[in-house]
């Protein structure tokens, strides 16, 4: 009896230790527990080493944020080998190891926004099951093709808020399954003829914030998916007819705050109904080049945000007058009331 006893209490033991362990935490962070697996969030500012102690193997999500960490190895991640999504926000990272994923076999997401990364080893991306990698402001002047795998499964990529001059098609041409592709706030001044050639998947490009001043007539002939286009903050001064020729899923563009004078005819054309756009800030003159432009907004108000913010720059007598609002008065032979 007495050895039925002792062995009861052993396994209870046993077991309180392993609970204890299956829910500890390292120091600095929060950590919430569940059947799918532990969550950890470190954002203690005095945070400068981290520290695998207390760091449970079930852990699915780790998020480092807005703390003084110098570095993360492979060595630390091997000891969340079920890890799926890793943020390191906010961090004082400037560089990362050539190895860092390769013992987090099931990582789906990397999010190292706000770092100072500047130079990035060849393969750090050579990742598998990687579908999301957000690299948003850092200091990154080139994004090198040699971080990624050809055929890379990435379906999500976020360079936003860098200092890329251009990218490069051998970069995009790797990643033929990009379903968002995020390149604002650069300095893009133009974007090669091919370089979106591979991207037949892609739904949402962002060149907001640039200095692109024109984009070629066939530059997203082959992104026939996309649904949103976003190119404001730039310095487009013209665009091409054909354009958005093809484009019929488009749902959402984006031309605010550029230099544009006028449309060609027929670039909105054949735009489903739920399509959405903003023309805003831009100098538009209402002149005899305007026509197209005033007939679109005649016919599709529903279709244009701040509809009454697209307004004339000029001639002087129309300044500031709602494109839309122009009539036979403002001498214009083509508008008809």
């Amino acid at each position: 009896m007495n050895c039925w006893i002792l062995f009861i209490f052993t396994t209870l033991a046993e077991c309180l230790t392993i609970k204890r362990a299956a829910h500890s935490c390292p120091e600095l962070c929060s950590c919430s527990f569940s059947t799918l697996g532990a969550e950890v969030e470190c954002s203690q500012e005095s945070l400068r080493h981290f520290s695998v102690d207390g760091l449970t193997s079930n852990t699915t999500r780790l998020s480092i944020l807005s703390t003084n960490l110098s570095s993360i190895t492979a060595h630390h991640l091997s000891a969340v080998p079920l890890l799926k999504s890793l943020q390191l926000y906010h961090t004082n990272l400037t560089s990362l190891p050539a190895d860092l994923l390769k013992d987090v076999p099931h990582l789906n997401s990397l999010d190292l926004t706000g770092n100072r990364l500047l130079h990035l080893p060849p393969n750090v991306f050579n990742h598998y099951t990687l579908r999301s990698l957000v690299l948003k402001n850092n200091l990154i002047e080139e994004a090198d093709a040699e971080w990624f795998s050809d055929n890379s499964s990435l379906t999500w990529l976020d360079l936003s808020g860098n200092l890329l001059s251009g990218i490069s098609t051998t970069l995009l041409h790797k990643l033929p399954n990009l379903e968002n592709l995020d390149l604002s706030d650069n300095y893009l001044q133009d974007l090669q003829p091919d370089v979106l050639t591979n991207l037949h998947q892609l739904e949402s490009l962002n060149l907001a914030g640039n200095k692109l001043i024109s984009l070629k007539s066939n530059t997203f002939i082959h992104n026939l998916k996309l649904s949103q286009l976003f190119l404001q903050e730039n310095r487009l001064q013209e665009l091409h007819a054909t354009l958005l020729k093809g484009l019929h899923h488009l749902e959402l563009l984006l031309l605010n705050q550029n230099q544009l004078q006028n449309l060609p005819q027929g670039l909105l054309d054949e735009k489903k109904s739920s399509f959405r756009v903003i023309l805003t800030g831009n100098p538009w003159v209402c002149d005899d080049k305007i026509e197209y432009l005033w007939k679109w907004l005649t016919a599709h108000p529903q279709n244009v945000f701040f509809l009454e913010g697209v307004t004339c720059a000029g001639p002087g007598a129309l300044k500031q007058q709602p494109v839309f609002s122009l009539s036979d008065t403002d001498g214009l032979s083509w508008v008809k009331n």
